[in-house]
């Protein structure tokens, strides 16, 4: 997939005005309708400009769009990296698509307008209404992702988290505004969750309450584990003797203790050793999984070359065997 540079379809500088933008827009979409165009690319390059028009013209996918979009050029390879989102606090629109952005469009989407914009996070179904009641109007329930520890998931904690809600200024640049919350991290709280947070939303009008936060939950990337849904895994390196004669191991856990393991003889790399319960916390936890993976040391000195010759002499071992026709 190609990076699409929306500023560079429309022909304005990262830093444009809205009405700036606004007014490039109009003066391509005359200039490129199919209607008046007829050459053979008008209708794509119509296309193109109202997509780059629909984010740019949005101040939440704008914010969106620039956090992913100051590194790359127009026509690089290109992939949303995970959690790219994490942090950006955005308000929810009723009559919003491609995951709660905000705007519309009605054109052709392209691959990487829906692998920004198609994806982004769940709605709360009937949260942010604003129905009316009377001349009073609930305020619109706001939602961000946060990334957390996977140790907060096993033990719950308290934790004090920024987020940054997009804006325009009085001129019509966009900027964000930072705001930092205290929040209970429940004990057993997977990725994918949600946590409400009551009346840290959007104002209400009026006697109407304020809107809900809801803070959808990953983790922080981790070089120890891995987490699927409740269960976790780490990879164990192992020498290939304690493989061959069984041994026993210290395992550290997410929870910050450890676990004494015993490593059976003659176990293979990659079988899965589970530990029953010891997953993410809930009513019926998740298991923990340690997969070993058996690393060959390297034979640098001669002892070291003549170790592995011994053991070439001691097996009868013919890896290949099966290869033979």
């Amino acid at each position: 997939m190609k990076f699409r540079d929306y500023y560079e379809t429309l022909g304005v500088a990262r830093g444009a005005t809205e009405a700036e933008i606004k007014t490039a827009y109009r003066k391509l979409a005359r200039k490129y309708h199919p209607d008046v165009n007829k050459e053979k690319d008008a209708e794509d390059r119509f296309k193109e400009i109202g997509e780059a028009y629909s984010v740019l013209k949005d101040t939440e996918k704008r914010a969106a769009y620039d956090q992913m979009g100051s590194n790359w050029k127009q026509g690089q390879d290109f992939c949303p990296p995970p959690n790219w989102n994490a942090g950006f606090e955005f308000a929810d629109d009723p009559n919003a698509g491609f995951g709660g952005y905000g705007g519309s469009y009605d054109g052709d989407q392209s691959e990487f307008f829906e692998s920004l914009f198609g994806r982004g996070r769940h709605r709360q179904g009937g949260r942010s209404s604003n129905a009316r009641q009377g001349m009073h109007f609930k305020g619109q329930d706001h939602h961000a992702k946060i990334l957390i520890d996977l140790a907060d998931a096993y033990n719950g904690a308290k934790r004090t988290i920024s987020l940054h809600m997009p804006t325009q200024d009085p001129e019509g640049h966009v900027i964000t505004q930072e705001r930092k919350l205290d929040v209970n991290i429940p004990k057993g709280i997977k990725a994918g969750q949600n946590l409400r947070l009551s009346g840290q939303g959007g104002p209400g009008m009026g006697d109407g309450g304020a809107g809900d936060l809801y803070l959808e939950i990953d983790f922080h990337p981790s070089p120890l584990y891995k987490v699927d849904g409740k269960d976790v895994y780490l990879d164990l390196p192992m020498a290939p003797w304690e493989a061959a004669l069984g041994t026993s191991v210290n395992i550290p856990t997410p929870a910050g203790s450890t676990l004494e393991l015993t490593i059976p003889p003659n176990t293979k790399s990659g079988r899965k050793m589970r530990l029953k319960g010891k997953g993410i916390p809930s009513k019926e936890p998740g298991d923990f999984y340690v997969v070993p993976n058996i690393v060959l040391p390297e034979a640098q000195s001669d002892a070291q070359k003549a170790a592995y010759q011994e053991l070439e002499k001691a097996f009868d071992f013919k890896p290949r065997s099966h290869l033979k026709g």
